[in-house]
């Protein structure tokens, strides 16, 4: 395969993945966050299967069907139900306004092509620049953490930061396989523990949203 073709196409992968990141950080419906949120962990799973054929290992094909299985279809099917359930099917509140969030999110990208580029001039141009896109939408999910009130939707941050993570890692020559699987099945516990606890706080105080919780601090039973 012509190394130009393998260059387009992971950085048009890699790339789309910075743009859904925006997307889920200009999204402010809770439906709609979820299914961005799949499209972007299905973007995650082409991006590793191309790595994979292009730096011919094999096993990132695990890693690549674990991301189009866990995060791109049980995550968000669960993530629904658990929505529905908890009836918080509404407009997601945000700490700071939705532009002020994206011009913030466009300086990250710039900052992360900075960092990036100059510490890595001696890799392989592939590996540096999809490293550049993969701080990027590790950034985008902290920022999006971070300008969320809704519990809900800083769990979706978290996991698309977690996603950023493993663009990362598939980009510099991939993981070894025991990790790729040891990583996948900490994040479904840890998702099933988020849940757990989402319910908990939804008995106890009627709400998911962190900033209406602020008001319950030092409350005693």
């Amino acid at each position: 395969m012509a190394r130009g073709l393998a260059f387009d196409i992971s950085h048009l992968l890699a790339g789309g993945m910075v743009l859904l990141s925006f997307a889920l950080l200009y999204q402010d419906r809770m439906f709609s966050l979820l299914r961005i949120y799949a499209l972007h962990a299905l973007v995650l799973s082409l991006s590793v299967a191309w790595q994979a054929w292009v730096q011919g290992a094999p096993h990132l094909y695990v890693t690549a069907t674990i991301a189009l299985a866990f995060k791109a279809i049980v995550i968000p099917v669960a993530l629904h139900r658990i929505v529905v359930r908890l009836g918080i099917h509404r407009t997601i509140e945000t700490v700071v306004g939705v532009g002020p969030t994206i011009l913030f999110g466009l300086g990250l990208v710039g900052l992360s092509v900075a960092v990036i580029l100059p510490v890595t001039a001696e890799s392989d141009a592939l590996a540096r620049e999809d490293l550049a896109f993969a701080l990027s939408v590790v950034l985008l999910g902290l920022l999006m953490m971070i300008t969320r009130r809704n519990a809900v939707s800083q769990i979706v941050g978290f996991m698309s930061l977690e996603n950023g993570l493993v663009l990362a890692a598939t980009g510099a020559k991939g993981m070894p396989l025991v990790v790729e699987i040891s990583v996948a099945f900490s994040i479904l516990i840890a998702f099933i523990v988020i849940g757990i606890v989402l319910f908990r706080i939804r008995e106890r105080f009627d709400t998911v949203d962190i900033h209406a919780l602020d008001s319950f601090r030092g409350e005693r039973r």
